[in-house]
């Protein structure tokens, strides 16, 4: 498998389930401004959306979509533990919490990181960051992970994002729980391979 990913971009959710898994994979970057891959290759003839991550399963077929990707290779390594089986509450609690960091914490963060964005766009978006994030503080209150015990591809996604909160100036003070869930997870081995294997230092 290759996975292709920008540093420090939402594919690094995928990218550490990989390692959590197991997997062999390749990795190969993405310039996101010029959509060109480190191998010179046009990104758009390989994912015509233009964005990572993407992951060739080598064997014709390309996936995308971080929720998706990272489920699909849980479920290609149960022993892994990365997601409770199809079908049951336990699944559908990572789900959830994949469609919450998706839609409520992923895309309010892309106005801080757009130049083009207005003042007014970025004002809300902070607001609505003040909004959700306490939600998922709520749920690290007790608790190692975000559904309980275990590390699951949910956590993956929920901590690549609360990476982005220095690079934005978003304080996470307010919320210790978030602050010492993004040490607990960034002390994985797999996530510090993860962060070397892209260039990005803790």
């Amino acid at each position: 498998m290759k996975l292709y990913f920008s540093p420090g971009a939402c594919s690094l959710s995928p990218h550490i389930v990989l390692r959590e898994a197991g997997f062999e994979f390749t990795l190969e970057k993405v310039n996101l401004r010029n959509r060109q891959t480190a191998s010179g290759v046009d990104y758009t003839t390989i994912n015509p959306k233009g964005y990572v991550p993407a992951l060739d399963l080598g064997n014709g077929e390309l996936l995308t979509e971080g929720p998706a990707i990272v489920q699909y290779l849980a479920d290609q390594a149960p022993e892994s533990r990365l997601a409770p089986p199809c079908g049951t509450l336990e699944r559908a609690r990572v789900q959830e919490w994949l469609t919450f960091i998706g839609t409520e914490l992923h895309k309010n963060f892309s106005p801080l990181f757009n130049p083009a964005a207005s003042a007014d766009a970025k004002e809300a978006a902070r607001a609505n960051l003040a909004r959700r994030l306490p939600i998922a503080a709520q749920a690290l209150e007790n608790r190692p992970y975000l559904t309980g015990e275990t590390f699951s591809v949910a956590d993956a996604y929920l901590f690549t994002v609360l990476t982005w909160t220095g690079l934005v100036g978003v304080d996470l003070s307010p919320w210790p729980s978030l602050g010492a869930y993004q040490e607990r997870v960034g002390a994985r081995p797999s996530v510090q391979a993860a962060l070397e294997a892209e260039g990005l230092k803790r």
